[in-house]
């Protein structure tokens, strides 16, 4: 089982697939909750994994750099485009009759594609790996330390690899 996401296209300028995109979002979801059964963090217990893997759902919104560069001044200051903004909700599960909203994972798909362009990859790979930066995010982890920053993305490498988006 894997966590649900919902995709939602908020742009026009690039075409989209949101059928691939879904698929995609699906399969990086099960791989985050592989990861976090084989590798415990401190603040998820296992039946928290579970109930995620379980029931749990991630929002994931396609957006422009003039959309994420208005959320990000509202909701963190800078007044700046960014590849991916996160906004969690709760990693406690709610009773079993109410909806387990995980999180808000939102993507300039502008930048995703100067990103990629830049790195010498797809957007396939770009895109993944932007979702599950911010699939991490909703759950807990973070980079502002080394030894965060240590964690989150070796967990980020081995969750794409596991996935099918290796760094070329």
């Amino acid at each position: 089982m894997a966590p649900q996401v919902s995709v939602s296209n908020r742009q026009r300028r690039h075409s989209v697939n949101l059928t691939d995109v879904d698929l995609m979002a699906r399969s990086l979801a099960a791989q985050v909750c592989r990861n976090l059964k084989d590798s415990p963090c401190d603040w998820l217990s296992k039946s928290n994994v579970k109930e995620i893997e379980g029931r749990g759902e991630f929002s994931l919104v396609l957006v422009s750099d003039k959309k994420i560069r208005e959320l990000n001044r509202l909701w963190r200051g800078f007044d700046k485009a960014t590849d991916v903004l996160s906004f969690p909700m709760d990693t406690e599960p709610p009773p079993a009759d109410e909806p387990y909203e995980l999180g808000e994972i939102i993507v300039s798909l502008d930048t995703a594609k100067q990103q990629a362009e830049d790195l010498g990859h797809g957007i396939d790979r770009e895109l993944a790996f932007l979702i599950v930066h911010g699939m991490l995010h909703v759950l807990g982890f973070d980079h502002e330390s080394k030894e965060e920053e240590k964690e989150m993305f070796g967990r980020q490498r081995k969750i794409l690899q596991a996935a099918g988006y290796p760094r070329m």
